[in-house]
Order: C-alpha cells, then structure tokens, then sequence
C-alpha cells in the first residue's frame, strides 16, 4: 500500500471514529435532557393561589389532583390580593379577572397573564338590603355603596353608573374586602354592595335583593397569572403547563357535573345547594367554563376595560396593556385536549 493510500484509509478511520463518537455524545445528551424534566418535577413545588371551593377542589373531583410536583394552596378572596402576592413573589399562579393586573402596572407590579379563561358572568351584581327602596343604581346617589377595589366590581359599578349618568363621585362609594363587605352590608352600613361569587349568595340568605346584574356588561374573559421567575424556571414552566392542562379538563368536567359540584362547592362556601345549583345552570346556559391561550381579542377586550378606569379616573395614566401578556404557555394550552 502506497503513503497516500495508508494517508487516506488513516484519515477515513478518523472521520468514522469521530461520527460514532459525536453520535454517542449526543443520545447521551439526549436521553439526559429528556429524564431531566421528569426527574426534576418531585422537587418542584407550584405555589398556587384559590378561591374558596376554587381549583383545589375541582381537580380533586375531576380525579386530576395527582401531580408529578408538590402543588402549595394559598386562599385569596380576590384577584387583586392574589396580584399583591405574586409582586411580593408569595405565589407562582393564580386566576383574576381582567382587572387586577391593570392596577398592578400602575403600581410597578411584576405579573405576567399567560392564559384566559372565558365564563359566565352571572355572578356579578349590586346587592341591596332587603328593605331597600332603591329601585334602579340612579337611587343610590349620595348612598353608601360598598365595593372591590380593582376588581371586576370596581369595573362594573363604574359602568352602571355611567349608564345613568353618574359617577363614582356621585355616590359615597367605600372600597372593602369580600368579608369586611359582607359584614358591613349584614349589619346595615351600606345601602348597596357591588360584589361577586360565593358572597352574593350568603347575603342573600338574609334577604338581600339584586338591584342590577353585570352580566351583559363583563367580557366573560378571565386571566390566569404568573410570576415572571416561576415562567423562567424549566421546571416551574414544566410543571405549569402541565398545571393548564389539568384546569381545563376539569373546566370540562365540572361543566359535565354541575349537580355533583355544585353539591361540593355549596358544601365548600357554606351556602345551600340549590342556591348554587341553580347559579350554576343559568351561568351555564350563558356561556361555558373554558380556557384558551392568549389572543388579540383578549388584549384588546383588557385594553377596552383599562382606557374605562383611566377615563374614570381610578387610574392615574392611559395605559399600554399589551406588555402584560405572555405566550409562553400558548402551545402548550393549544396541544392540551379537553
């Protein structure tokens, strides 16, 4: 064999060893990053923020309560404590309506809307005293009137306002949790309550009337929110994904179900089951519980709802709400099958 013949047939050798070699590297690269995700999800613990009777416990009758990660409940009584708490970097996720993260920019919150969920908008009124003579919101003029504070009930009551001609300044309008609004309107120091969820059945359990609904004035959009560290964890973003999947199939269960959840819900809240039932099948027949990824339709119904406070006056500058929204999990929520 000639120099140049050795000289080839050594350089052939070389170049095979090589492949074989880089082949190696990478399915063992592979195989690695493919366990990782897995393996890593037991040590992962998801902070999750619920409403009384919320996720926790519609999973746990979808049977979806099985995770491959430690899932933390933390129980808020609205979105906009729940925003407080991922700035405060308390909580990983959490559900709002398209409200609280608009006041989180304007005081330099964090959060980041990576879903939206659309549903009924029946449970969102102003409630007045069972003696009340208030017939229409025009008859609270000057009257004390409750509310949630850069919630949907903020929103909605500004809009009935406008509706006949007033505005917040119109009314002596008292900014109060759900409970501390709750227990003002049962001891008589309101004459109206804007409110939402499993309240407005325990009010009117002693009596209170609905004076006007919100259902023809909400979206129906509802966000699910982030903290933006929690979207930057492989792990964390792993295991909210998988989070996402699991709330809309049990948005489907739970719209197959209704008796039997809402036999667990009324349970939950402490409210009677045929208030709740019945609740839920008129929430039911105005639209179903279903989440989506992030859309321009979503954006700009928020957008409508930001340019309303501003113009109010509730928030201090025209905000930009774009910037809020995040499609990290878009793909993901698209390829989950309910």
């Amino acid at each position: 064999m000639s120099h140049q013949q050795k000289l080839f047939s050594s350089l052939v050798l070389l170049l095979t060893l090589s492949f074989y070699v880089t082949l190696a590297i990478g399915f063992s690269t592979s195989s690695n990053s493919q366990n990782a995700s897995p393996a890593n999800l037991s040590d992962v613990t998801l902070r999750v923020a619920k409403y009384k009777g919320g996720w926790d416990l519609q999973l746990k009758l979808a049977g979806l309560d099985k995770f491959p990660y430690q899932v933390k409940y933390s129980e808020f009584t609205g979105g906009n404590l729940m925003v407080q708490a991922i700035n405060a970097n308390a909580i990983d996720i959490a559900s709002a309506s398209e409200i609280p993260p608009i006041f989180a920019v304007n005081s330099q919150g964090s959060v980041k809307i990576i879903a939206t969920t659309r549903g009924p908008t029946v449970g969102q009124v102003v409630l007045v005293p069972k003696n009340s003579k208030a017939k229409t919101i025009a008859d609270l003029k000057g009257k004390k009137v409750g509310y949630v504070k850069a919630t949907t009930a903020h929103y909605f009551l500004i809009r009935m306002l406008e509706q006949v001609g007033l505005t917040l300044k119109d009314v002596n309008a008292i900014p109060l949790s759900i409970p501390d609004g709750l227990s003002a309107f049962r001891k008589g120091d309101l004459d109206a309550w804007a409110t939402y969820g499993y309240s407005i059945p325990q009010a009117k359990k002693d009596g209170a009337k609905v004076l006007k609904s919100a259902k023809d004035i909400l979206s129906g959009n509802f966000v699910i929110i982030a903290e933006p560290s929690a979207i930057a964890d492989p792990n964390k973003k792993a295991a909210i994904s998988d989070f996402l999947c699991r709330i809309k199939k049990s948005q489907v269960w739970r719209d197959s179900n209704v008796r039997a959840w809402s036999k667990s819900y009324a349970s939950a809240i402490s409210v009677d089951e045929d208030i709740v039932y019945q609740d839920a099948k008129e929430g039911l027949q105005q639209r179903r519980f279903e989440l989506f990824p992030i859309s321009k339709s979503a954006i700009s119904s928020q957008q409508k709802v930001a340019d309303t406070f501003f113009k109010a006056g509730a928030i201090p500058s025209k905000l930009n709400v774009e910037p809020l929204w995040d499609n990290t999990f878009s793909e993901a929520i698209s390829q989950c099958k309910g």
